[in-house]
């Protein structure tokens, strides 16, 4: 298996518009966007030319999987926030998201040089939760109905990975090596 990060091309759009609007995808995130391809290509040109964010298409042995973002990088606190979905169900794998995580840790602590990773889940979603812990991330807050989504409230949990604690544990974790292209958005260049 090969994974890589790659900038969001227009041809892409049409996919990610049917991940994000898959149900499978969306019980756990904040939003169930009503999504249109105009509506997608205008994200496509704001993205591409907002500093603050850069997102990433990830590849699975060449195929197009899922989508990957950071934000905050315009913040002076060094603090930045993440997610990531894999919307390809046959190429999602334990394997896939360990080696995402933990080479979004390199790549935000030893490139970008920030100081902490802050994602934000649903708190029903156990396995995203367990998965963050078993990369090392830790619990900062659960907040109790903090999302309302079509007449629903939603427990959100907040993780966080700072730099300090990657570099004390990053040598006692097993995961393959990903490449980062340029993502769409951002200012950031390759790494291998």
């Amino acid at each position: 298996m090969s994974i890589h990060l790659r900038e969001i091309r227009e041809q892409d759009l049409g996919l990610i518009m049917g991940w994000r609007t898959d149900p499978d995808i969306t019980r756990y995130m904040n939003t169930d966007p009503k999504l249109t391809l105009e509506g997608q290509q205008k994200w496509f040109q704001a993205i591409g030319q907002d500093t603050d964010l850069c997102y990433w298409m990830i590849e699975i042995d060449g195929q197009p999987a899922g989508v990957i973002n950071l934000t905050g990088l315009d913040r002076a606190s060094g603090s930045l926030g993440w997610a990531y979905y894999v919307g390809e169900k046959r190429l999602r794998s334990m394997k896939t998201a360990l080696a995402l995580e933990m080479n979004l840790y390199d790549y935000v602590f030893d490139t970008l040089k920030k100081k902490e990773l802050i994602g934000d889940i649903f708190s029903l979603n156990r396995g995203v939760i367990q998965l963050h812990l078993l990369c090392g991330s830790e619990i900062i807050e659960e907040k109790k109905n903090h999302v309302c989504k079509n007449g629903q409230w939603y427990d959100v949990t907040f993780m966080r990975m700072t730099a300090k604690r990657w570099l004390e544990i990053r040598d006692s974790k097993k995961y393959e090596k990903i490449s980062f292209g340029t993502g769409t958005g951002g200012r950031y260049e390759e790494t291998n």
